[in-house]
């Protein structure tokens, strides 16, 4: 029986090419694109979960306000991991990570360094919490010494190949010499460590076993044991506070309690996060490497299930509106005898042809665009074509699709009653009915969702691109590892101020892009207690930071270097005056210090002489905080304001410069405007991959409403004759055509809006500065759609209209 409804269905289908393309088209492009989201998502998800017990793995956070705003870290104090190990019989084991950031390598008989973006600090028990191998050295006993490291295979590679590191020394930064005690694999791509490759012994860190309970600088995760109460080890981080922090912060505050170190507001709270969570769902002010949003996984999920219910609304429409073509055949089935039953499993076997067939197309399109989805979101996914699971799973999928587009077009057919499909009447419903129009309806609703979504997705990254950001990040290159200038790096700067292009330039490791952070704790003169202290970043430039960067004074004035007095003067933003609850004005002259608790004599003052107008120095996620700025030594980078004419030339002599300075030293440098444009790389990928899906969506909406007007005009023809003989001109007869397919697309302009304002609000809430979702905007999604649908039904009504009545009547 299955062989013979599958020998009708191919009969059927190829009786039907048209038909048979837009469903089987139509189901493969919305299937693709399923198919490229749910890879995308499964690669988000899997992050982490590679490492060995990765479910017992947790690190340890922070919550804190002490003064000023309160911080999210992804950090704790350095005592952390082994006050845990010692006190905590949940945890079997304990590590701390140091970040480093990147870091200059060579090997030590030769004088050219090398940069490896990403380094850190870690504890000899790292690769066993994380179940990493070696490929050379001994995995138990490599970072157990200081002035020792570990390559991935890419780092070993680069400097002596896999098999030979091990014993070799190499210089760090032009300071210490390391010897090589292991090569690991390269840490896996969706791991939280995708891009470290250089891991050095914590012993060689001369702060790494100081005890402080202050500063928050170490990534500590722990491994519980098997079935761990997380509710009482929970508990057990509450009690750190009263227990370890206080009598810390008492050797400053000697009269300090835990209940007045609360009733001051402050806070300091410790919390543990699932390491399979941290892509996605953590978005401390510090990562080790950049997360994802689980938010941006809800809102694909919902486009991937958008575009296969599109498809599949899509078939049920053409399925019901072309069985008019069937009906007699339906008749005739069942005067010779077919049940109900038997036509509802033939229907349901075309449908699930379409729906293999377009599965076969779907993995081939997926195939063939991937490697440019891939570029789009910045991954490298591959189809686990081997895999029996994925297609057990995409089976799966495709019969669940079947049976949802095929059930109400088998169960609408098989119910036409013989006597009248045969005499041709009972047919005038067929392809007009209500359910039909309704889903149509829902086809276009998503359409303008989709719409709405990415227009102001787009809207908001020009917004960030235009904003007024306080700085100036055009025509800035920056040189970093300026301390591999040898001392130089004020030569260095005179020399590229020499340069005819150069306007100006100046010598600091904290620029408003991605680059260092370091907070402080200060508080006023005469105000020397943790209740009136304030947290502020606290940055070190020189003279010339605020002329380079187009800084703006709103009182006092700039770092002068004839005055030596400023070497202990700072400079404030607007955001520290409401945490100094001072004017601008009043604030000048007013002096603060870092030095916490310490006694009067002790104490060094540093005296405002300026406040600037507030700057965009972090994400726009984020309000500005207070900051303030002081002269300082021993720079990481050179900002240098260039001119607009011959740029290629300029960074050319500035090269130059540089390799008379640091002869054999890497010249590193990036412009400022490009770091803006990729801390917003997240914002500005997920826009594109709206775009794209979009034009999916869209593309599938106008394949069924194509094939509807297209099975309309059919269905009309004889009345399209009889108008034009009495008299009905084209544009009246196109007009007619159109109308229908159009109050459709009113509905779904109605429905539509109101959800897409409410949802993309919501998303922009997410920005501390962000636009409003504007009524032209909803206009523009409205306008699209109607041109869309006027387009894609204009054409085959026109073509319609033009018919010779003769043609059209020559039956009759």
């Amino acid at each position: 029986m299955f062989k013979n409804h599958l020998k009708i269905a191919w009969r059927s289908l190829k009786k039907q090419p048209f038909f048979t393309f837009l469903n089987t088209f139509g189901l493969a492009i919305g299937m693709a694109g399923a198919l490229l989201i749910a890879l995308y998502i499964h690669d988000e998800l899997s992050y982490d979960k590679m490492f060995a017990d990765s479910d017992r793995i947790y690190r340890i956070n922070a919550d804190v306000k002490f003064g000023g705003l309160p911080e999210q870290l992804g950090e704790s104090p350095e005592p952390m991991a082994e006050t845990l190990m010692r006190d905590y019989p949940q945890v079997e084991l304990a590590i701390r990570i140091r970040d480093q950031g990147s870091v200059l390598i060579r090997k030590a008989n030769v004088t050219s360094n090398v940069k490896e973006l990403n380094s850190a600090f870690v504890d000899s028990t790292f690769f066993k919490m994380f179940g990493l191998a070696f490929l050379d050295g001994d995995v138990t006993t490599a970072l157990t010494e200081p002035n020792t490291l570990v390559l991935t295979r890419t780092a070993a590679e680069k400097h002596f190949g896999v098999n030979n590191a091990v014993g070799q020394e190499m210089v760090l930064n032009n300071l210490g010499t390391f010897r090589v005690t292991g090569v690991m694999e390269d840490m896996p791509k969706n791991s939280l460590l995708r891009d470290h490759t250089v891991f050095i012994s914590m012993p060689s860190f001369q702060f790494a076993q100081i005890g402080h309970w202050g500063s928050l600088n170490y990534y500590t995760f722990v491994k519980m044991v098997p079935s761990a109460d997380m509710a009482a080890f929970q508990e057990g981080l509450d009690s750190l506070l009263g227990r370890y922090l206080i009598p810390w912060i008492q050797d400053y505050y000697p009269g300090m309690t835990e209940a007045s170190f609360r009733a001051s507001g402050n806070f300091i709270n410790y919390s543990a996060m699932p390491l399979t969570d941290i892509h996605l769902q953590s978005n401390m002010k510090t990562e080790l490497s950049a997360n994802g949003s689980i938010q941006n996984i809800y809102i694909l999920s919902f486009v991937a299930i958008f575009l296969v219910v599109l498809a599949v609304v899509n078939f049920m429409n053409l399925s019901t509106a072309y069985s008019l073509k069937r009906a007699k055949e339906v008749g005739v089935r069942k005067t010779l005898g077919s049940d109900k039953s038997d036509l509802v499993r033939q229907f349901l076997t075309e449908s699930g042809f379409i729906c293999f067939l377009s599965l076969l197309l779907a993995v081939g399109v997926a195939f063939l665009v991937l490697p440019l989805f891939n570029d789009l979101a910045d991954k490298a996914i591959s189809i686990p074509f081997q895999n029996p699971m994925f297609w057990a799973i995409l089976i799966g999928a495709t019969l669940v699709v079947g049976v949802l587009s095929g059930t109400y077009p088998a169960f609408f057919m098989s119910r036409f009653i013989p006597v009248k499909v045969l005499k041709g009447s009972g047919l005038s419903d067929v392809g007009g009915s209500k359910v039909r129009n309704s889903l149509v309806v829902f086809q276009f609703a998503i359409s303008i969702l989709l719409i709405v979504a990415t227009v102001v997705v787009y809207q908001q990254l020009n917004f960030i691109q235009s904003k007024e950001l306080g700085y100036d990040k055009a025509q800035i290159l920056v040189l970093e590892d300026i301390n591999n200038a040898n001392g130089q790096e004020q030569s260095l700067k005179r020399e590229v101020l020499r340069l005819g292009q150069v306007q100006s330039a100046t010598l600091s490791s904290f620029l408003p892009t991605p680059s260092a952070r370091t907070g402080q704790t200060f508080f006023k003169e005469g105000a020397n207690n943790q209740e009136d202290a304030i947290n502020m970043e606290n940055w070190r430039v020189d003279h010339d930071y605020l002329s380079t960067l187009g800084l703006e004074l709103i009182a006092g004035r700039d770092f002068d270097v004839r005055i030596p007095t400023d070497s202990s003067a700072v400079i404030i933003n607007e955001a520290t005056l409401k945490t100094l609850n001072v004017s601008a004005e009043n604030a000048i002259g007013l002096r603060i210090s870092s030095d916490l608790g310490a006694s009067e004599e002790d104490i060094t003052y540093q005296t405002i002489i300026g406040v600037v107008r507030n700057f965009h120095y972090d994400s726009m996620r984020k309000n500005i905080e207070a900051l303030c700025l002081g002269i300082g030594r021993f720079p990481g980078s050179l900002a240098i304001k260039m001119g607009t004419q011959d740029v290629t030339a300029t960074v050319s002599a500035i090269e130059g410069i540089w390799n008379t300075i640091a002869p054999g030293q890497p010249f590193n440098y990036y412009f400022l405007d490009d770091s803006f444009n990729d801390s917003y790389d997240a914002e500005q990928r997920l826009g594109q991959i709206f775009s794209v899906f979009t034009v999916l969506s869209i593309l599938i909406a106008c394949l069924g409403l194509f094939g509807l007007a297209t099975f309309n005009a059919q269905r009309r023809t004889k009345e399209i004759g009889i108008r034009k003989v009495l008299g009905a001109g084209i544009s009246q007869i196109s007009y007619r055509l159109t109308t229908d397919f159009l109050k459709m697309v009113g509905w779904a302009i109605v429905i539509s809006l109101p959800i897409g304002w409410y949802a993309m609000d919501k998303w922009l809430q997410d920005f501390s500065y962000r636009i409003e979702v504007q009524w032209w905007m909803l206009l523009l999604a409205a306008f699209l759609a109607i041109a869309i649908a006027v387009l894609t039904v204009g054409y085959q009504s026109i073509r319609a209209a033009v018919v010779n009545p003769v043609k059209s009547l020559r039956a009759e």
